[in-house]
């Protein structure tokens, strides 16, 4: 199981008996993510399939709900997955990269800073070699939803 201090995580149960979920690593990136899902400019995540299949995780699925963790450890929101597609690199758009929430003027500005992120110290680390990160490279593109506090389905 991957440490669960960095890019998308699956981890122990939350407090909400759900698993918990972290997007990039502790601290500003984290924290303007996190901001950025409250704001509700953020519906779409990204991860490396890669990552999944070295940490032995499943590939998430719509439905599925998990507590995103801020920089300090703690359930900062609850999100519902609505879609997962397993896709090439090359498929991802201007529609999903503006959904990500980060300011992405376009899906060269996404691909740019996810190739970087994939191709990061703290990655490369993890998986133990500098992944290849190309057009055919598959990607795991998930959007989702804020659950209001108080209805998610767990307790």
């Amino acid at each position: 199981m991957i440490s669960c201090d960095w890019f998308r995580t699956l981890c122990d149960m939350g407090h909400d008996s759900l698993p918990t979920l972290e997007i990039a690593v502790p601290g500003p990136l984290r924290d303007r993510g996190v901001a950025a899902i409250l704001d509700g400019s953020k519906t779409a995540l990204t991860g490396l399939l890669e990552i999944y299949a070295h940490a032995g995780d499943p590939v998430p699925q719509a439905g599925q709900q998990f507590s995103v963790l801020d920089s300090e450890g703690r359930s900062a929101v609850i999100i519902e997955l609505t879609e997962v597609r397993v896709v090439p690199l090359k498929e991802i758009d201007d529609d999903f990269a503006h959904a990500e929430g980060r300011g992405y003027g376009d899906v060269a500005e996404w691909r740019a800073a996810h190739e970087e992120f994939f191709q990061s110290e703290v990655v490369s680390k993890y998986l133990g070699y500098v992944p290849v990160i190309e057009d055919g490279t598959l990607v795991v593109a998930e959007r989702f939803r804020v659950v209001p506090p108080g209805t998610s389905g767990h307790a």
